[in-house]
């Protein structure tokens, strides 16, 4: 796999912006023309959950808790480097399967981990008897996620969106692998990922539109308690 990949290094924003515009990319995944990486933070501490996720109520005290346009469980946004994938419908990774697609993007981390001194491998299996309904990401690692070589402790997750535009991945990365460093995991990644996919990034500007559309959608969608609470949104 080889050729051009688009890079948005973008900056911190609410969480519920921060899902919107996740939205808003796949549904503009046709107009991007190559797949797209965005890195981003948060502005507070949050707690994302999957689709389907039941309401965490339990931590609605201490954290701004946002539904993901993706499944997978439930990930706290108080020490990790969050990106996202968009995979535009025709590329060659849609061809794999949800699973292949997942596994992928991990392999491509594995070798920049060994390089930050961090000793990791992919789950190789799902864990048993997980209650997906309240699954917490980093607690109940899910087959091929990144997971530390020895104790199984998770370093990194990812959940997916397919629709006929393509592919979201939304993923997680601890800080720790690199020392609680942002920066100095955004580099590594970015690096990691135009190495295993053979690709170079070209820094990609994001239409004003769009993203005025994604402050609307979070202030109508992602913020409201009918989809962060009962996963309803008209």
């Amino acid at each position: 796999m080889t050729g051009e990949w688009l890079l948005w290094r973008d900056t911190v924003h609410d969480p519920f912006f921060n899902m919107s515009m996740d939205e808003i990319l796949l549904e503009e995944a046709g107009n991007l023309g190559a797949p797209l990486i965005r890195t981003y933070r948060w502005d507070r501490p949050s707690l994302s959950i999957g689709s389907s996720q039941l309401y965490p109520e339990t931590e609605a005290a201490r954290y701004a808790i946002v539904r993901r346009p993706t499944g997978g469980g439930n990930v706290f946004h108080d020490g990790d480097l969050t990106y996202t994938a968009v995979i535009p419908a025709g590329h060659a990774l849609t061809s794999l399967n949800r699973m292949e697609s997942y596994r992928v993007f991990h392999e491509a981390m594995l070798p920049m981990l060994t390089a930050l001194g961090v000793t990791a491998e992919l789950q190789s299996s799902e864990t048993a008897h997980v209650d997906r309904a309240t699954m917490k990401c980093f607690v109940s690692p899910s087959k091929f996620d990144i997971i530390a070589a020895g104790n199984g402790g998770k370093y990194a997750g990812a959940a997916q969106r397919r629709t006929r535009n393509g592919i979201l991945h939304q993923g997680s990365i601890r800080l720790e692998v690199a020392g609680g460093d942002w920066e100095k995991l955004n580099a590594a990644l970015i690096t990691a990922l135009e190495s295993f996919f053979r690709v170079t990034f070209r820094e990609r500007l994001i239409p004003d539109e769009w993203i005025e559309r994604a402050e609307s959608l979070a202030r109508s969608k992602y913020e409201s308690a009918e989809w962060n609470r009962d996963a309803q949104y008209r």
